[in-house]
C-alpha cells in the first residue's frame, strides 16, 4: 500500500434503503462488477456509525436523511473480508465489524451514482434483491425488512 494512504479501519456500515412496499435499492461495484450490494461503507476516524452511515447514503446515492430517518438496527455482524480487499487494511486485519442501517422512503427515488465505486444501480423487490447480492449480512438484512 501506498505509504502516503492510510489503512481503512475494520468497522463500516451497511444502509439498506427501502420503499414502504419493500421495493430494495442495490448498487452494483465497479470493482468487482456483477457485485450488488446496498449502500456501504468504512468508518473514517473519530466518525460513529451514524455519521458513516449518512456520510455514504449521500456519497454513493446523493440521498440525504436526518438521523431519524435513518433507523440504526442496534445490530452488528462480524464477518471475514474477502482476502482480495486485504491489503487495505493494517496486515493482520482479517474481520470487519458492520453496523446496520435503514432508510424507508415513500417510493424509488432518482440517485447519483459515485461512478468511483459503482456501475449501475437497481430497485428491486425484496425477495429479488436477497438473491442478487453477494453479502450473506446484506442478504440477511434485506430479508428483515
Amino acid at each position: 500500500m501506498n505509504a502516503q494512504m492510510a489503512f481503512k479501519r475494520p468497522e463500516s456500515v451497511l444502509v439498506v434503503v427501502h420503499t414502504v412496499d419493500r421495493q430494495v435499492l442495490l448498487l452494483e461495484r465497479v470493482h468487482p462488477p456483477g457485485f450488488w450490494q446496498s449502500v456501504t461503507g468504512s468508518l473514517e476516524p473519530g466518525e460513529t456509525p451514524l455519521d458513516a452511515a449518512l456520510r455514504e447514503l449521500e456519497e454513493e446515492t446523493g440521498l440525504h436523511a436526518c438521523p431519524p430517518e435513518l433507523r440504526d438496527w442496534q445490530r452488528s455482524n462480524r464477518f471475514e473480508i474477502r482476502p482480495e480487499w486485504r491489503g487495505r487494511y493494517e496486515p493482520d486485519v482479517t474481520h470487519n465489524i458492520e453496523h446496520v442501517f435503514s432508510l424507508c422512503l415513500p417510493t424509488t427515488q432518482a440517485v447519483r451514482l459515485a461512478p468511483a465505486e459503482h456501475l449501475d444501480h437497481a430497485w428491486l423487490p425484496r425477495e429479488e434483491a436477497a438473491r442478487r447480492v453477494f453479502s450473506w449480512t446484506n442478504r440477511a438484512a434485506i430479508l428483515d425488512l
